[in-house]
């Protein structure tokens, strides 16, 4: 597989999932360009793989994780203050779109990857191989997640 095939298929799909975990488009966008620097370093693990996307989603997730774990590390924020960054630009993006991300950037750290993945149209069963977690905990915590961003949305109009 090429990387330009991948970039050009999953790089709008990894920059949504990294905007959930920052709301922030510059650091969102930087991390989608590191993920994708991996992948293109990393290609000849890749045809071994048989779930590429995965792959590519994993590489992602752990490198959002990675960027908040330095972050703490250097005290420069504390308790997630900056997840709740309003660096989205307002005329690109919708009022809602930039308000749904906002509420997913207030989930915990498991459910914002659980619902980014589900918004991508990953099925569950791929969400929990993933993740590592049984394929009934992601059904239910889809459940639950959609519930609280349905009742933050409605709070928030």
């Amino acid at each position: 597989m090429e990387f330009e095939y991948l970039y050009k298929n999953y790089s709008g799909k990894i920059f949504r999932v990294c905007l959930g975990y920052f709301n922030d488009a510059e650091k969102a966008k930087d991390v989608m360009q590191d993920t994708f620097i991996t992948v293109f370093t990393h290609m000849d693990e890749l045809r071994h793989h048989e779930n590429i996307p995965g792959w590519i989603y994993r590489i992602a997730s752990n490198k959002c994780l990675r960027q908040i774990e330095n972050e703490k590390k250097k005290e420069l924020v504390k308790d997630y203050r900056f997840l709740k960054s309003s660096e989205v630009d307002p005329y690109k993006e919708e009022k809602t779109f930039i308000k749904l991300h906002q509420c997913i950037a207030d989930l915990p750290e498991l459910d914002r990857l659980i619902i980014g993945f589900f918004l991508e149209d990953l099925k569950q069963e791929k969400i929990a191989e993933i993740l590592g977690i049984t394929h009934s905990n992601v059904r239910v915590r889809i459940h639950r997640i959609k519930e609280v961003l349905s009742k933050k949305m409605k709070d928030d109009e």
